[in-house]
């Protein structure tokens, strides 16, 4: 139990403020988590819909994600539970109040479109081979920070 004795107003900021918290086995390696951007935090998190802030926090781990690739490899999206194969992640998009849609491509460059509901995300990123060898691996979380930060 806290001994911590706060204001009213102190104990309403911190119940507001988005919270993160890490772990990591010993000799396994850091993931880079880093605290989180303004841009996100400046809208109280009990003001955004369920999509707006998983797809917030998606970019954020994308972004992540893609620091630690290599310009072999960018990101895709693995599935759970059935034999869809993997999702070369494009772009993102939230429909409020409670529907992600992730766009891509199959690992064989066909379109393939993910509808979520928030209640059930579940996203496994993984790296996969870049199709072409002669083009950059696609950065998609860079683009996406970029595009949250010119809509606040």
């Amino acid at each position: 139990m806290s001994q911590d004795i706060q204001t009213t107003a102190e104990a309403t900021e911190n119940d507001a403020l988005p919270r993160q918290v890490e772990a990591h086995a010993v000799g396994c390696g850091e993931t880079g988590e880093k605290p989180l951007p303004e841009v996100v935090t400046r809208k109280p998190v009990k003001q955004k819909s369920a999509a707006e802030w998983a797809y917030e926090r998606l970019i954020l781990y994308i972004q992540n994600f893609e620091e630690q690739l290599d310009n072999e490899h960018e990101v895709a999206m693995g599935f759970a539970g059935n034999e869809t194969g993997v999702l070369r992640i494009e772009g993102l998009c939230y429909f409020d109040p409670d529907i992600l849609t992730f766009y891509g491509s199959d690992e064989e460059g066909g379109r393939m479109q993910l509808i979520q509901h928030v209640s059930q995300l579940n996203v496994a990123l993984r790296a996969l081979p870049i199709l072409r060898e002669d083009t950059e691996p696609r950065r998609i979380g860079f683009q996406l920070a970029a595009e949250l930060e010119q809509a606040t």
